[in-house]
């Protein structure tokens, strides 16, 4: 399960040498970014049934177009980058805590780093 932020280390790291590296039949899951995957590695781990099938919530292309391979095959689900639903309570919690905390001079929770990409 591919979870990762997009970064200079990690695009394309979903490829020959990570799917070789996994036990055969294994199955794939990306609900991070879409640069994550190495397509043609993808489709030729899927074709020697190294990889025996995933699930891709995400794609390099979005939406993906009706031409894509992946759309032929059926052991990809696809889903249409809906990995998790965002609850509004949640969320609304999370900017009114993290808006006190600015406040009050206090760390924040979840902050992006520019420099590291995430």
């Amino acid at each position: 399960m591919c979870l990762l932020p997009l970064t200079d280390d990690t695009r394309g790291i979903l490829n020959k040498p990570l799917f070789d590296a996994m036990p055969k039949g294994a199955v794939l899951i990306n609900v991070a970014r879409g640069e994550h995957l190495n397509e043609d590695d993808f489709l030729n781990a899927l074709a020697s049934e190294q990889l025996s099938g995933a699930a891709l919530d995400v794609f390099s292309q979005e939406p993906l177009p009706a031409e894509h391979p992946f759309w032929q095959q059926p052991n990809i689900l696809l889903t249409p980058h809906v990995s998790a639903v965002t609850s509004v309570d949640t969320a609304c919690e999370q900017i009114a805590a993290n808006y006190r905390a600015m406040q009050q001079g206090q760390p924040l929770n979840n902050i992006v780093d520019v420099k590291l990409g995430y």
